[in-house]
């Protein structure tokens, strides 16, 4: 009973521990985003700013309208490719899971190689511009990761298998329930925690993308907030790094503060999210990994 005490003590402070050292950076970089410039470049980065400043946050009040902008088209993506990319996997998961299924192995096997093989940039840009034609459009921010991701259906059918029984499925087709009428009144309402951990999977998936505005978009009105925030970043170090004549120097952009306050407005949205999902968030990694 004492060791288990004790062990139980060493695993609430491990915990802790892993806690604070997933906390600080975050503290650290909201601290950063108030420091003033100069103080961080006399100073470094410090928990406790030694000169307060907004100037970094007034900065980027100067875009306020173009974030804004950028804002809503990254919660506009992130929100209908959720969707989307739930609906699809799901109706590809679930069919792969029921054991019945004509060629299932076959299926199978064609989702998994998918994990280990693709196409490539060039013939995947090639494809979406000249046949998909999502150049310059909103669709360049949904259609290249709105495609179903395998990793995601294997943990959507490996639910499916092992938390639904068998049985209850089996009991609604002796009642004479059709295969849509089991799967929307029986399935989905079993389902919520895989799709509470796809869906923050994909929305952070689409919440985070960067690479798809960068390849296919030129024009910056549809640019989402990542995009924006690392053209943002890019014009900074770039003036940082010249002379930019008249009374302004480059050491009075807040070049590092507005990094990190770049951050923060990235990260936030997220970190707000996450708690709405934590309740089936565990659940659903837990049931959904793949047993051996």
């Amino acid at each position: 009973m004492i060791k288990s005490r004790k062990m139980e003590v060493f695993a609430y402070i491990a915990i802790g521990l892993i806690a604070i050292s997933i906390i600080l950076p975050f503290l650290l970089l909201l601290m950063s985003s108030f420091t003033d410039e100069i103080s961080i470049t006399r100073n470094g980065y410090s928990f406790f700013p030694k000169e307060f400043s907004l100037n970094a946050y007034a900065y980027l009040g100067k875009s306020s309208a173009t974030i804004v902008r950028a804002y809503l088209v990254s919660i506009f993506v992130t929100v209908v490719g959720t969707v989307w990319g739930l609906v699809m996997t799901v109706l590809c998961a679930y069919p792969l899971s029921r054991r019945e299924l004509p060629g299932r192995k076959v299926m199978n096997f064609y989702v998994f190689f998918t994990m280990l093989f693709n196409g490539g940039l060039v013939p995947t840009y090639l494809t979406y511009t000249q046949y998909f034609h999502i150049k310059n459009t909103i669709w360049a921010l949904l259609v290249p990761n709105i495609l179903v991701q395998a990793y995601n259906v294997m943990l959507a059918k490996t639910f499916f298998q092992s938390s639904i029984p068998v049985e209850i499925l089996e009991a609604a087709r002796v009642d004479g329930a059709k295969e849509i009428t089991i799967f929307g009144k029986v399935v989905l309402p079993l389902a919520k925690p895989i799709f509470a951990t796809l869906g923050l999977f994909i929305s952070v998936t689409y919440w985070n993308d960067w690479t798809n505005g960068l390849i296919y978009l030129t024009d910056s009105k549809l640019f989402s907030l990542q995009n924006l925030l690392n053209r943002m970043t890019s014009n900074i170090q770039f003036l940082s790094s010249t002379s930019l004549g008249g009374n302004v120097t480059a050491a009075d952009l807040p070049s590092q503060t507005v990094r990190m306050a770049i951050a923060i407005i990235g990260v936030v949205p997220m970190l707000a999210a996450y708690p709405f999902f934590q309740k089936y968030f565990v659940k659903g990694i837990a049931l959904g990994a793949v047993k051996g």
